[in-house]
């Protein structure tokens, strides 16, 4: 098929009734010219006019609608638009300086002129998907309140766990992380239901995925859930948490989560050299794609009062003084910071502390 346009211009009197103030860029003129175009398909030639007026239908107006090209040859041919005028300098009170603008090659303050400019420069941006939700879990069939944590529950791993998990998701709240309450047949000085495969925290990761295979999923990495002392690590019979065997079992607890599934673990127990240590386990089985998030530096509080109720890991003697942090420990955060960075940590978490030691670690 071929087209040919022909260009005849003809000259028609101005349209009685046609309301020019209602186009923008549109002036009124004595006269409307419009063009004829000859059209020729498959070898047929028919003459087609067309002319584009104002329409007014129930009051409101139908724009005028022109062609590329016709909007091109206008401009070119020097009848432009009229845009909207440029607003006025706003003034300044009266009693105001007349100077000189300093000569400043760099003025910050423009991009915060603007809500828009503002928002266009924001270094720091907070949405759902940045929380991870806290959730604990235990055996049971129904959800059971926390005392120490009101609104918030114990919940079953197979029902009540699932139907916040979606709640969550509908809100945007796509990572969670798991705290069990174990049975107290099953803990001992060593802890090792940590480490079970079939456990409640290996469950339930293998029920959630399997549900809702793009949920983020946190496991916290430390002994004091399954421990009869209610300590983050093995004690001795003088009392002293033994650092290197705890990390052992550590590194087992880890592997466990992996296995199931976890996507990111998170040791707690703020023993030395814990990071290091799972970061190898992980790796030796195949895990290179699994998270460490480290409590880089977890203070000595009694803020973590409800979530040991929570979970039912007071300690049964003591303190966890000798392995958790004092909080009037600045420099001693950052040190501990800077080795978990080293020894292979993918985040950095500062638990129970200062905002100096936030922005420092930062």
């Amino acid at each position: 098929m071929a087209s040919t346009i022909v260009n005849a211009s003809c000259t028609v009197p101005s349209v009685k009734g046609f309301d020019t103030q209602n186009y923008v860029g549109l002036r009124s003129i004595s006269s409307l010219r419009f063009n004829s175009g000859r059209t020729s398909i498959s070898g047929r030639s028919q003459r087609l006019f067309v002319v584009r007026a104002s329409e007014r239908h129930d009051g409101h107006v139908k724009k005028i609608e022109m062609s590329i090209e016709e909007c091109e040859a206008a401009v070119v041919a020097g009848n432009v638009p009229e845009a909207p005028p440029v607003p006025p300098k706003p003034a300044a009170p009266v009693g105001t300086p007349v100077i000189q603008p300093l000569q400043l090659s760099r003025r910050p303050r423009r991009n915060r002129k603007s809500p828009a400019l503002r928002a266009s420069f924001q270094e720091t941006s907070i949405s759902p998907a940045n929380f991870v939700y806290p959730l604990f879990i235990h055996e049971g069939q129904e959800d059971t309140p926390i005392g120490a944590m009101p609104g918030c529950y114990r919940l079953g791993w197979r029902h009540g766990l699932v139907e916040e998990v979606v709640k969550a998701r509908d809100v945007g709240v796509n990572s969670i992380v798991l705290f069990p309450k174990v049975p107290d047949a099953l803990k001992s000085p060593t802890g090792d239901e940590a480490y079970n495969d079939n456990g409640l925290v290996p469950r339930t990761i293998q029920l959630l995925k399997d549900k809702y295979p793009d949920l983020v999923i946190y496991t916290d990495v430390a002994l004091d859930p399954y421990s009869s002392d209610g300590h983050d690590g093995i004690v001795r019979e003088d009392g002293v948490i033994m650092n290197d065997e705890t990390v052992h079992q550590l590194c087992k607890q880890a592997v466990s989560q992996a296995r199931a599934g976890a996507d990111v673990v998170s040791p707690s127990d703020m023993m030395d050299g814990r990071v290091g240590a799972i970061r190898a386990a992980l790796d030796a089985e195949g895990f290179h794609h699994v998270s460490i998030m480290s409590y880089t530096a977890k203070y000595a509080s009694s803020f973590y009062g409800p979530f040991r109720e929570a979970l039912d890991s007071n300690p049964r003697f003591g303190d966890k003084k000798t392995y958790q942090m004092n909080p009037a420990n600045y420099r001693e955060a950052l040190v501990e910071a800077h080795e978990d960075e080293a020894e292979g940590a993918d985040i950095l978490l500062v638990s129970m502390a200062f905002l100096g030691t936030l922005s420092s670690s930062g």
